[in-house]
């Protein structure tokens, strides 16, 4: 029976990308805002792109913020995409001091460069991301991939976990390493985007809905 996934529609992210991603790796995506539809489905994701405060202005329009923090307490698997993941933490420091979900401790800051480096910002690339520690990946979307695989970033900010074991993985760019996923219980976060990270990220999601 093919799992019913949502997609939760709030005016910001990849809407198309992800629900092609979804079907790719034969789940049923669902767009919604709807409280009924999200708290019933099977897994949740929260999309995004762009700027953290608009994120969170959107969210608390639609009136999505107390439906996100009752669909973790299911239990079930929820994900956040780029922007997504950064929603997920205390603050950001993006445009000055704006409150996030409070669902992993930490904040999101902007990505330092080292002096004279040719990186740029927004990064936008394809970085490879490895585990913090051996076997971090087990019983997580990434238990499927190879180490040191490629995938695709765009981003400026990045997430610094308050607690080093809800880091899942690690990327390198500007002064060193920086978080590209996060993991705490039911919750995940991926800076990077899997639904444009060719067979690498597909595995991903379909390990994800495996969970």
């Amino acid at each position: 029976m093919k799992k019913n996934v949502v997609i939760l529609d709030y005016g910001i992210g990849n809407i198309k990308s992800i629900s092609n991603a979804i079907i790719e790796v034969g789940a049923i995506p669902i767009l919604t805002n709807d409280p009924n539809k999200i708290l019933s489905a099977d897994a949740c994701i929260l999309p995004g792109v762009g700027a953290f405060q608009k994120g969170m202005a959107n969210l608390k329009s639609s009136n999505l913020i107390s439906v996100i923090h009752e669909f973790v307490k299911t239990g079930k698997p929820f994900l956040g995409i780029c922007l997504g993941m950064q929603l997920l933490f205390d603050e950001s420091h993006e445009f000055g001091i704006t409150q996030g979900l409070g669902l992993i401790d930490g904040s999101v800051q902007k990505i330092k460069l080292k002096p004279d480096s040719k990186e740029k910002l927004p990064h936008v690339s394809w970085n490879e991301i490895y585990e913090p520690r051996y076997g971090k990946w087990l019983d997580s979307l990434l238990e499927t991939t190879k180490l040191n695989s490629d995938v695709y970033f765009v981003h400026s900010f990045a997430a610094m976990p308050a607690n080093v074991d809800d880091i899942l993985a690690l990327t390198n760019y500007g002064e060193g390493a920086i978080c590209a996923a996060v993991k705490k219980k039911n919750i995940t976060g991926v800076q990077f985007h899997p639904e444009k990270s060719g067979n690498f990220g597909l595995k991903m999601l379909t390990q994800y809905l495996s969970i």
